[in-house]
């Protein structure tokens, strides 16, 4: 295990938001770099790392880089030259041994969005933070129960997260069942968005955009824009979905076949349930099987209402009709050929554990809140041109606080079982997530949610409020709980709790 040296590990202090415009002079194809077309390509999917004997040996390397997105030349950032990173494919019980290498010129480090690993030391540590030109070894040790199910890792430096992970920086991970499931094929699909300037430098972003929560102008499957999947009538395939969009809540359907969702984030459900769509807020994720039947379908995005600040800002709207009140088409689904076998049954899937019969030992509310005349998460003076940061900025708040690395905001006793009621003041929708445990739905909008439904991120709904409750079981240490619009994060919608 590499120590935590003073040069590479710092607790995070004030940090501005860094600009993310990386001009294309200089930046080279990356070997794993392919031309992405506007539309109509097969899909292309990330290069697939497995473990072996218990472990899986991983370097990545966090740099600019030259890729070709929906017909435009960008400069981007991205894990290891592809867009997204490769995937990351491992057992229950496998141990990752991860060294991420920063050629940014900006600080940068990882989190392993989902994975119930340790928050201390090298392992999901959200305080860590690598210095341009720094490596750092990270060390995540799988407990032989983890969960099967769709995760994905992405950078968690306070202040430049939104901006990282909009230019490029995010990958999947896939936990495997102990018994592979009866499908035909199956796919990783990481759905993300971005805008680019004139010049092929990811666009800058207004204050109004950084406060509603940004959204690219151009939504990817993949790094691809519009690609193409295939199919046999009857064929029966898995899609493990990942929204690493920044902000943009996605409303995924499919017409004209039959959709069955598995499970969500690392939720997995007794059976798989029928659905006509499945909504996913920044971070969800969609354990999905798809039966084909015949014909092309679009796979879209439909209309999500996340809330505005038009009564904050004077009852004004942020400018014109924003992408998420839109359809949008992601990838084209082409069913022909010689009908395909009926897929056997989807064996019946272990019950998740019920916290609802189970003694709480704490009760705690969280009050998300938004409001004018605050200040943000960032330190002013560590940058202070950074757009939005003067004294009428929004605050976004968490319990009347943005957040402090130096502050110890909630403290549970480890095997404890808590409930939260996460209650949202603001006119938009903030998706909660928390790292390190998951949570279990037990009420949404003062009505009782009768399933288990377990999720690591939640939406709590402008005006409204979520009960869940947590089993801090296994681990000890500091992680952070905030909002998932990785703006709102940034801005200071974030908590630190320690668990001890």
């Amino acid at each position: 295990m590499e120590p935590l040296s003073r040069r590479n590990v710092l607790l995070l202090g004030g940090v501005g938001a860094a600009a993310i415009a990386a001009g294309a002079a200089g930046l080279l194809w990356g070997k794993h770099s392919s031309p992405r077309t506007d539309g109509g390509a097969g899909l292309e999917e990330p290069d697939v790392l497995h473990s072996a004997a218990g472990q899986l040996d991983v370097h990545l390397t966090a740099a600019q880089h030259q890729a070709r997105l929906a017909g435009h030349d960008a400069a981007v950032f991205s894990y290891n030259g592809s867009l997204p990173g490769p995937t990351l494919m491992v057992q229950p019980g496998d141990q990752i041994n991860l060294t991420l290498e920063n050629q940014l010129t900006q600080a940068t480090n990882l989190h392993v969005h989902g994975l119930h690993v340790s928050p201390q030391g090298n392992s999901d540590n959200a305080l860590i933070s690598i210095a341009p030109g720094d490596s750092f070894a990270y060390q995540y040790q799988l407990p032989v129960e983890h969960p099967p199910g769709v995760y994905w890792y992405h950078p968690h430096r306070h202040g430049t997260v939104a901006d990282q992970l909009f230019a490029g920086l995010y990958g999947a991970i896939i936990v495997q069942d102990p018994q592979p499931l009866p499908v035909t094929r199956e796919r990783v699909l990481v759905i993300s968005d971005i805008s680019l300037a004139r010049d092929g430098s990811v666009a800058q972003i207004s204050p109004m955009d950084q406060m509603m929560g940004r959204e690219g102008a151009l939504v990817l499957v993949n790094g691809q824009r519009n690609p193409t999947l295939r199919a046999r009538p009857h064929e029966r395939q898995r899609w493990r979905i990942i929204n690493a969009c920044t902000a943009r809540y996605l409303k995924l359907a499919l017409d004209g076949q039959s959709l069955e969702l598995l499970g969500l984030d690392s939720g997995r459900y007794p059976q798989p349930r029928p659905v006509d769509t499945v909504l996913l807020t920044p971070g969800n994720r969609a354990d999905l099987l798809v039966t084909a039947t015949s014909g092309t379908s679009i796979l879209q995005t439909r209309a999500v209402d996340r809330g505005d600040m038009g009564p904050m800002m004077g009852g004004t709207r942020p400018g014109p009709s924003r992408p998420d009140q839109n359809k949008v088409s992601l990838a084209t689904f082409q069913v022909s050929g010689t009908p395909a076998e009926t897929a056997d049954p989807i064996p019946r899937q272990p019950q998740s554990r019920d916290l609802r019969s189970e003694t709480v030992t704490a009760r705690r509310e969280l009050v998300f809140a938004m409001g004018m005349g605050g200040r943000s998460g960032m330190d002013r003076d560590s940058n202070p041109s950074q757009p939005g940061m003067g004294p009428t900025m929004m605050a976004f708040t968490i319990n009347g606080q943005v957040f402090d690395h130096k502050r110890v905001d909630i403290t549970v006793s480890a095997g404890g079982i808590e409930e939260w009621t996460l209650s949202n003041t603001s006119p938009m929708d903030h998706p909660v997530h928390l790292h390190i445990w998951p949570m279990q739905l037990i009420e949404a909008q003062g009505q009782p949610v009768e399933s288990v439904e377990w999720q690591d991120v939640v939406n709590v709904p402008a005006q409204g409020s979520v009960k869940v409750r947590i089993a801090f079981d296994h681990y000890v240490g500091k992680t952070v709980y905030h909002c998932h619009i990785l703006d709102h994060e940034d801005l200071g919608m974030m908590g630190l709790l320690e668990v001890r």
